[in-house]
């Protein structure tokens, strides 16, 4: 299937890293986040053509491959399809990252964000901050007019990671006055970590 050598160079990283996928599946991974930083686009259309080019491959064949690689199980073609949970992900992102820390750093910085895609979705994600940049290791997307708290959201999110970190890591957790709460201060406690959160402002609403 794969007849270009750092996309099948790629693809055995991410195996490796991501142990627990099975071969479609990493494939699939590393087809996509391969596209995705040589064209600087998550467009289907591009990542298509793209791979479909260094694989001497049929572009809508790719398409196909690679839209059935994040859909639902029923609405891939053909039978023992099953979905692609991508919480299973996030311990194994999290490991991958720290292994490339050096190895006398034993500090953390994780930052909580709420990011609004128009008014359809939100996006909560929690990012390890590297150099500058925030490296997502963990999300969940909710529809902006769902109703009810995003504890359980943020709860769950933290539950996935935790047992992760060394517990020799002093692990620092921040985020903006927007998402302040009693609660998620004291849940970060509980499970060893320092929580950094902005106050809200006096006579704001939470």
């Amino acid at each position: 299937m794969l007849k270009n050598k750092h996309l099948k160079d790629w693809s055995c990283i991410v195996s490796k890293q991501m142990a627990h996928l099975s071969i479609p599946q990493a494939i699939g991974l590393a087809t996509w986040s391969f596209g995705v930083v040589m064209t600087k686009s998550s467009s289907l259309t591009q990542v298509s053509q793209l791979s479909a080019d260094i694989n001497e491959e049929k572009p809508n064949t790719v398409r196909q491959r690679l839209k059935e690689w994040y859909q639902e199980a029923p609405a891939k073609k053909g039978q023992k399809r099953r979905d692609f949970d991508v919480s299973s992900c996030f311990a194994p992102l999290l490991l991958w990252v720290l292994s490339l820390l050096p190895k006398n750093v034993e500090d953390i910085a994780l930052a909580l964000d709420a990011t609004s895609i128009g008014d359809k979705f939100t996006v909560l994600s929690m990012n390890i901050l590297l150099g500058g940049s925030g490296i997502p290791i963990a999300w969940c997307i909710v529809r902006a007019t769902e109703p009810g708290s995003w504890k359980p959201h943020w709860q769950k999110l933290i539950s996935r990671v935790q047992g992760v970190i060394p517990t020799n890591f002093r692990v620092i957790v921040a985020a903006d006055r927007g998402l302040y709460a009693d609660w998620l201060y004291q849940f970060i406690e509980s499970v060893g970590w320092h929580p950094f959160l902005a106050l809200p402002y006096l006579g704001m609403k939470i």
